[in-house]
């Protein structure tokens, strides 16, 4: 198993070698560039888009199986998990509090990523022999790159990323935690796990729509909320903990001996984990909003990275810098539970744990959708129950699992792989995001103009 271990570790940084960092950055730069910046010039719009209720009318008009609500908070579900607690704190110790840097670059850049991502997904999006929405990568790798091959090479990736990333590194974080802080025996956080996920993933896309968008903003409300109070109880040290973030992002002063390397390999992988800005996963969910057009969808889903990444990130990342415990060899959930409890005690350490549950609880909802649509694609129709099973089995066997480097080393690997096919898809469809923009954008000013 070591020896297993030691290869995965070799591969996962093949795979995250500077050359898929470079794909990564270079396309988000090369994205934000030109749409012109958009998430800077419209967010405020995208924002209200998924904040703001629409007439229930108005929705019914439009295709698609779910809101743009619940298609973000599907998407947040996903996204908001273990890399927000555990990826931070893994960024901070293996590249130093300059990781956290190159993650908010990563997330800034991201956004106009995850916007070329939503809107190629609900362009290309079909309807599949149930009557329900299917999109994603591996359709506008199809049918708008015409590669076929591509798109299913993203969906196998896909298919296994999600037992990864999804679902053992999620299933394994919650009884960690639990057993640490509560003494809950693993085998019971397993069991219980395993029949949560198959009471909410039965039910299919819309029970998960109806489940997360009541779930998730609670959770993410609770979370920021004792990060917030911990900010503003200790507003005095926050300059200092930006002096420290910012000094050692080029220095590379990292705590394990790293270097510049280190600092920026961890803090745009952690920041991918966390957004999955690139991985091309959150289409998948987009693709089912209801929505009249692309672009309004695609900037709704583009506010998911500015909540994952530059809110809630900011937040584990900032308390970890402030209270310092980074250099007391802690790692992991221990370190985001450490650094809490250091300003509110054993509240602190019971908000990161509590938290913790519910967002990785989230990520294995939303992950599954994503892997059993991405198993549609390859497969059909009837691989989609037998998916579903296999999930619900991994989800406790990864809460029974004692080697977090194992499962870590699988999902980085295969994180890596399925954002390749994606990113290539982005590039070289980026003419048909902009035209798609521009067609929004005359939309909006016709809607301006009426409400004139």
């Amino acid at each position: 198993m070591a020896q297993f271990e030691n290869w995965l570790t070799t591969l996962s940084d093949l795979v995250w070698g500077p050359h898929l960092l470079i794909l990564l950055i270079g396309t988000g730069i090369f994205l934000t560039v030109r749409l012109g910046f958009i998430q800077v010039t419209r967010l405020g719009f995208g924002l209200r888009e998924a904040f703001i209720p629409k007439a229930k009318d108005e929705q019914k008009k439009h295709r698609g199986d779910i809101t743009h609500f619940q298609a973000l908070m599907t998407a947040l579900a996903a996204t908001v998990g273990t890399g927000n607690m555990v990826g931070v704190a893994t960024a901070v110790v293996l590249g130093g509090p300059g990781a956290i840097v190159w993650m908010w670059l990563s997330g800034f850049i991201g956004m106009a990523t995850k916007y070329a991502e939503a809107i190629l997904a609900v362009k290309y999006r079909v309807v599949d022999e149930r009557g329900e929405i299917a999109g994603g990568p591996m359709y506008y790798l199809e049918h708008g790159l015409k590669k076929r091959w591509l798109g299913m090479t993203f969906a196998l990736f896909a298919a296994v990323a999600a037992f990864g990333i999804g679902n053992g590194v999620q299933t394994n974080s919650i009884s960690l935690a639990l057993n640490t802080s509560f003494g809950v025996p693993l085998f019971v956080t397993g069991i219980v796990l395993m029949v949560l996920t198959a009471f909410v993933i039965l039910g299919g896309v819309k029970a998960i729509g109806k489940v997360v968008g009541v779930f998730v903003p609670v959770m993410i409300f609770a979370y920021v909320g004792g990060g917030v109070t911990i900010l503003v109880m200790n507003a005095e040290l926050i300059p200092s903990a930006f002096a420290t973030i910012f000094s050692s992002t080029f220095s590379a002063e990292a705590i394990g001996g790293g270097a510049l390397g280190a600092a920026i390999r961890y803090g745009v992988a952690r920041g991918v984990f966390s957004n999955e800005a690139g991985l091309g996963s959150a289409p998948i969910a987009a693709a089912a909003a209801k929505t009249d057009f692309p672009g309004r969808q695609a900037l709704v889903s583009m506010t998911q990275v500015l909540i994952d990444t530059l809110i809630v990130c900011s937040i584990t990342g900032l308390t970890i810098v402030m209270s310092g415990q980074y250099a007391s060899g802690l790692q992991g959930i221990e370190l985001t539970q450490a650094s809490f409890a250091y300003f509110l005690g054993p509240v602190g350490e019971l908000i990161v744990t509590i938290s913790l549950v519910f967002f990785a609880f989230s990520t294995v909802i939303g992950w599954c959708y994503y892997g059993e649509r991405s198993i549609y694609y390859l497969f059909g129709e009837r691989s989609i129950v037998p998916y579903r099973i296999m999930y619900i089995v991994v989800a406790g066997l990864g809460a029974m699992t004692t080697n977090l480097n194992l499962i870590w080393a699988v999902s980085d690997v295969f994180n890596g792989l399925m954002a390749i096919p994606n990113l290539i898809g982005l590039l070289f469809l980026s003419g048909v995001v902009v035209a798609e923009t521009k067609r929004f954008e005359l939309e909006m000013k016709k809607e301006r103009q009426q409400a004139a």
